[in-house]
């Protein structure tokens, strides 16, 4: 069988052999753009922003692994096999690391981090008292999948107050939790920190606007690790000048990389990650591949299929 692979760069190549030769000796690794590849010969494929109509030339494709959680730039090729099972890389390794990204992007918000980072690489000893603590912050987390419970369990443990929404109702035992648009605004109105763990959707594209921040108390912040078509970057702007938002941690931008000339690189209330909350190692994303692989062989359904209903 082959796999072929477009993650990483070609040289990201020997450490994807490595690896997979652990848990699927028997698979055969190509790159992407291997000359002497030949599309009828492919079974599977590990991608990121595949080359428009390249997987529709693939006829013996069995399955699409997209390399992160998110599957945006592989469905928006147009030509796309949608009888091809897509689907999206989300190992239990994945959901821990958002969670505990998000638990320090809450806590840093709660104890002004950035200020004290600004403070340090100008060597000022900027001495201040947090005015709360983590515990009188009540943190919604918006998106309750895999990643968004295990925030919630990891903010909770740490006895953070949590509530959550989603666009369909869900039990969360010992969480107050919304669901729906008739119910949005009365969960951003307890808010002290939103998190955003939405994916990208027509319904979520601009969702993060000046109409969602003015519904959140005064003075709230901002994580947001969903996706960067979700965020309208001078609405954010506009709710830290004003005090609105008292700061921001964004990991997801549109498009990505962040453009040098952004003002969110400078602005004193916004910490900039390089879209890394839940990145999986590579050793850790060849073996949930290889383990959905060898579901396949055994006749067994695909974990995280992508739903274009659904849009995630």
């Amino acid at each position: 069988m082959i796999l072929v692979v477009k993650s990483g760069g070609e040289s990201a190549l020997p450490e994807w052999r490595a690896h997979f030769a652990e848990c699927a000796p028997d698979l055969e690794l190509r790159w992407w753009d291997d000359p002497s590849l030949d599309p009828a010969a492919v079974d599977f494929v590990l991608v990121w922003d595949p080359d428009p109509g390249r997987l529709a030339r693939m006829p013996k494709l069995r399955a699409i692994f997209g390399s992160g959680a998110g599957v945006d730039g592989i469905v928006a090729d147009p030509d796309l096999p949608r009888h091809i099972p897509l689907v999206r890389c989300v190992p239990p390794e994945a959901t821990q690391r958002m969670g505990e990204f998000v638990t320090w992007a809450v806590l840093s918000l709660v104890k002004d981090a950035r200020r004290m980072a600004i403070a340090q690489s100008r060597g000022v000893w900027d001495y201040f008292e947090a005015p709360f603590a983590a515990a009188e912050r009540t943190v919604g987390v918006m998106g309750l999948g895999a990643m968004g419970l295990r925030s919630v369990e990891m903010l909770r443990a740490l006895g953070i107050p949590v509530i959550g929404w989603s666009r369909t109702r869900k039990d969360v035992p010992g969480v107050e939790t919304f669901a729906g648009a008739d119910e949005r605004d009365a969960f951003l109105a307890r808010c002290d920190i939103l998190v955003c763990l939405l994916p990208a959707t027509e319904e979520t594209r601009g969702l993060l606007d000046a109409p969602l921040f003015s519904r959140l108390p005064h003075g709230a912040g901002l994580v947001q690790v969903g996706r960067g078509v979700q965020q309208v970057v001078p609405d954010i702007l506009t709710a830290l000048d004003s005090g609105q938002l008292s700061g921001v941690m964004l990991d997801v931008f549109d498009p990505e990389p962040l453009a040098a000339d952004s003002p969110l690189w400078s602005h004193p209330r916004v910490t900039v990650t390089p879209h890394v909350a839940s990145l999986p190692s590579r050793r850790e994303r060849a073996r949930y591949v290889a383990d959905c692989i060898a579901r396949l062989g055994r006749g067994e359904p695909l974990p995280n299929v992508y739903d274009p209903e659904r849009g995630y």
